[in-house]
């Protein structure tokens, strides 16, 4: 349809200096004021971007109070190249900052992350990415995010949450996204690397409407979104898949093929080896403060960036569980206090340290009428 030029679409205020502000128009200008509004200067062009495209956002620096970033959207145009930059001098000159995003993704809406200044976040037609090193690289967000055009980022700062508007009327929460601010490219060339926790809060979870489910009788046209994993939330990243030996000869016999090569043929005692291996195991072992093992909690031993939620209990006493309708664990709770994780792998019946450890706090919410003078 015909667009009628000359609408703000975009606008930024810089968190350092409440003077210097940032509008963006439908026609491809950014309008800078430096003194609240008292007068304005107009940028027309910008490196690589066609004339009058769409400024779908504009977002000020937090670390830097001349810095802006603006992100341009042409796929009226039938181009849908990303078009993501930024200046250090208020706009007098520009940057890409595109790197690695795909040639066709067009790039809707971006944030900064308000502690690392080289954190950046990126919505864009086909989902969300993160970039740890200003913009150079990029890498796509996934962990149950679809497919879908992100048309909006935010930041909740005080829980370090990343919500993504997306299109249509849905939101995405990653809940507390600080590991990708220690995910330096040294930290995921590690073999394996375990993040720090935040706090625990210290409660019992229940439903308001009954059930597991969260809908409780309310039947299957009764929207609930999940709530955020209970527990302590320990966040991990493993270079390779710890793997078996038969998907270890399964890897090499591919690779062969790919370099044209005959695949070994195994024989019988290599195949009665891997019928006769156990699966190797990725754990999270939980320890309190006198270094007692309180929970083994079993994690996934793929390649990549995994969570695990500690429930904050000890061991069931029985091994079968006889409560179906309960949404909590069968162990004692934890006592609140300060624990440890580390990050193990049992491979042929020997455990072995991956890495760690890390401390954290389970912290009580202190909600009882009547609290216990000794809990221990």
């Amino acid at each position: 349809s015909t667009s009628f030029y000359g609408n703000v679409v975009a606008f930024s205020e810089s968190p350092l200096n409440e003077n210097v502000l940032y509008a963006g128009t439908d026609d491809g200008l950014v309008h800078v004021t430096s003194d609240g509004g008292a007068t304005w200067t107009k940028i027309e062009s910008f490196p690589g971007v066609p004339l009058r495209t769409y400024v779908s956002r504009l977002e000020a620096s937090w670390h830097d109070p001349d810095g802006v970033y603006a992100a341009f959207d042409n796929h009226k145009n039938g181009d849908f190249k990303p078009y993501l930059l930024m200046s250090s001098d208020r706009g007098a000159s520009w940057t890409s900052i595109a790197g690695d995003l795909p040639e066709r993704d067009v790039v809707y809406a971006l944030a900064q992350d308000h502690v690392v200044a080289d954190l950046l976040f990126a919505g864009t037609e086909f989902g969300a990415y993160f970039s740890r090193d200003h913009g150079q690289h990029w890498i796509e967000l996934t962990g149950g995010m679809p497919t879908i055009a992100v048309r909006d980022l935010e930041i909740q700062r005080r829980a370090n949450d990343l919500i993504a508007g997306t299109f249509g009327r849905g939101f995405y929460v990653l809940d507390d996204y600080t590991p990708l601010r220690a995910a330096t490219e040294d930290v995921l060339a590690e073999p394996a690397h375990l993040f720090s926790a935040r706090p625990a809060p210290l409660y019992i979870e229940g439903s308001r409407l009954g059930g597991r489910d969260g809908a409780g009788s309310q039947g299957s046209t009764y929207f609930t979104a999940p709530n955020p994993p209970f527990g302590a939330i320990l966040t991990y990243h493993l270079a390779e898949k710890v793997t078996t030996r038969k998907e270890r000869r399964k890897e090499a016999e591919k690779e062969a093929r790919k370099a044209d090569e005959t695949p070994p043929y195994p024989d019988y005692e290599q195949l009665r080896a891997e019928d006769t291996e156990e699966t190797p195991v990725v754990l999270l072992t939980i320890r309190d403060d006198t270094g007692a093992v309180v929970r083994r909690v079993p994690a996934s031993r793929s390649k990549g960036m995994h969570r695990v939620a500690w429930d904050l209990r000890w061991p069931a006493r029985s091994a079968v569980s006889g409560d179906s309708w309960s949404s909590r664990g069968n162990g004692p709770l934890a006592l609140a206090g300060t624990y440890s994780a580390t990050l193990d792998q049992v491979v042929d019946g020997a455990t072995s340290q991956l890495a760690g450890p890390v401390s954290f706090t389970v912290v009580p919410l202190n909600l009882a009428t009547l609290p216990a003078e000794d809990r221990a």
